[in-house]
């Protein structure tokens, strides 16, 4: 069975509808996943936007979210990520804080990559650890990824 990421909110490719913005609710959107491999301890979440600022010239990827130590056997996150599962944490976004940051392009359509890892371990504490300190944290303890894209552009509506 292939690891997959799913939403209910939005399709792969497909727009997230502003409730999931800064135009809207600013909350996460319901995620569910499912093909988890065997082995898997815990699993982490990271969700960014590579074409900041702006689509046309990409300059840097900002991060929405940081979540790990999620269970491996959650079956998913629902509509604004609370409650998170028992011992999972949030590190933090670009905006230098916990939790999700929704959608906000300044300028054209941006692409948000929700990317789900499955981990061999379940990490430390790691504080208010950046997607770099999770990355690097991860490091030989990745058994598999699965991710789900979805755009944006204000006033898109």
């Amino acid at each position: 069975m292939a690891f997959l990421l799913t939403s209910l909110a939005f399709a792969q490719l497909a727009a997230l509808p502003p409730r999931y913005t800064c135009e809207g609710a600013n909350l996460s959107p319901p995620l569910s996943w499912s093909g988890v491999p065997p082995g898997t301890r815990s699993l982490a979440l990271v969700v960014d936007d590579p074409d900041a600022p702006d689509p046309a010239a990409p300059k840097t990827t900002w991060v929405h979210w940081v979540v790990y130590n999620l269970p491996a056997t959650a079956p998913g996150l629902p509509e604004g990520g609370k409650p998170l599962p028992a011992g999972a944490r949030e590190g933090n976004n670009d905006w230098q804080k916990p939790g999700y940051g929704g959608p906000c392009p300044p300028i054209g359509r941006h692409r948000y990559f929700f990317k789900l890892y499955a981990l061999d371990v379940r990490l430390p504490d790691l504080g208010p650890v950046t997607k770099g300190g999770l990355e690097k944290a991860m490091g030989g303890h990745v058994l598999g990824r699965a991710e789900l894209v979805g755009t944006y552009q204000k006033g898109s509506r």
